[in-house]
């Protein structure tokens, strides 16, 4: 049993701040009042108690290559099957992809994130690899997988659009074989994917309750080309096919923020990513204008470091710059907490009682606890970490 008392706590999923103590028995939140008293006692005076951190889109594996590839395109550097980073995982040995893996988890740790959400390529074997690194590292892992075949040009039936019954019944069982393994699928894009592939692989994961996402919108060629295609945007395909979460849509058009709002679809922002491959910025204030759950991620390890709080902080401030308007920092802080943890069904991302205790204690740099968090906040302000009910570390 722990009790974090004293601390500002950022309460509920408005995270209402509150001086207050907070009592977690069994993994679990139980009481939190000025009165609860019990357990070991850990003293948070002049620190802030919030959610810790969701980072809800990352390409572990790539780990291995940062900040190579600068000033390319991104077709270059990142679509399969031959960008710039699958030839350099390729080259790449197991045990060095599993090492710069796990020093970016360690990184997440150390930067008050306890949950992450991981792009997983190379099918059951890239699976393995982020397990082996993740050993003895206390962070709770969403593994999205994919499987090569996925990419294999479809099969037709002879003068029909359907497609092959062998091939669909193979895209059917490399779904569940990668579905065995994982939590769930993510899927690069729609440039590489045939619409009838898709429908398998998203009624596949529907049909055995775990998660289908994809890259869609990402920049303005992809959205072209798929209108050009089709005669639909990658957002309004991303819906059809029935994708849970959506990456990206950072040039939304038509219609695609009102389908969003009406089908109720969680979209992973990923801004410094964004930035970093010159693709533009996404519109986070017309989505959250409509109410679409919005989520934070770091994306590639390529180009950014998996620190949550500097995702936070250029987000916010991009926002305003962007729209030249005041934008609340709390939206942000609940994109890499509350918002997350409703989008992927956790009991986490939110400090009341019932739900899981995952926790950071923060030191308070000032008056204003949120922003506080989002622009001031180092490592070495984190003074604990709680996930899971366990204390990770208390300096």
């Amino acid at each position: 049993m722990l009790n974090i008392k004293n601390g500002l706590v950022l309460y509920g999923p408005e995270m209402e701040p509150k001086r207050t103590n907070i009592l977690i028995e069994d993994n679990l939140i139980v009481e939190v009042s000025p009165h609860a008293s019990g357990g070991r006692e850990i003293d948070a005076k002049s620190c802030i108690v919030s959610p810790s951190l969701i980072n809800s889109h990352v390409h572990l594996g790539d780990s291995v290559a940062k900040d190579m590839g600068n000033g390319e395109s991104i077709e270059n550097i990142v679509k399969p099957p031959n960008g710039l980073k699958h030839e350099l995982l390729a080259k790449t040995s197991p045990q060095n992809i599993i090492d710069s893996m796990r020093n970016s988890l360690m990184e997440m740790i150390e930067t008050g994130t306890t949950t992450i959400v991981d792009f997983r390529e190379g099918g059951v074997e890239g699976v393995s690899l982020i397990e082996e690194a993740s050993k003895d590292i206390p962070i709770r892992k969403i593994v999205l997988g994919r499987h090569d075949s996925f990419l294999k040009p479809p099969s037709f039936k002879s003068g029909s659009k359907n497609l092959n019954n062998n091939f669909e019944t193979e895209i059917r069982e490399y779904t569940l074989e990668i579905l065995e393994y994982t939590d769930g699928v993510g899927l690069s894009g729609f440039g590489e994917l045939n619409d009838e592939v898709v429908k398998i692989i998203t009624e596949t994961c529907a049909r055995v309750g775990k998660i289908s996402a994809i890259h869609a919108a990402e920049y303005e060629e992809v959205q072209s080309n798929s209108l050009q295609a089709t005669g639909k945007t990658e957002v309004e395909r991303a819906l059809e096919t029935g994708f849970n979460i959506l990456i990206h849509v950072t040039s939304p058009l038509n219609s695609d923020l009102d389908l969003l709002k009406s089908k109720k679809t969680s979209v992973v922002c990923c801004p410094r990513s964004n930035g970093a491959l010159s693709v533009g910025i996404p519109p986070i204030k017309e989505m959250w204008d409509r109410r679409i759950n919005l989520l934070l991620g770091t994306d590639n390890l390529m180009f950014n470091s998996p620190n949550m709080f500097r995702e936070m902080e250029y987000t916010l401030k991009m926002t305003r710059g962007y729209y030249k308007e005041y934008f609340p920092p709390l939206e942000i802080l609940k994109m890499a907490t509350v918002n997350a943890g409703q989008a992927f069904n956790l009991n986490i991302g939110c400090i009341k009682e019932g739900m899981l205790a995952d926790i950071m204690i923060v030191e308070q740099l000032s008056n204003n606890p949120i922003l506080s968090l989002i622009n001031r906040t180092e490592s070495k302000n984190i003074i604990g970490l709680v996930t899971d009910g366990n204390l990770i570390y208390l300096r």
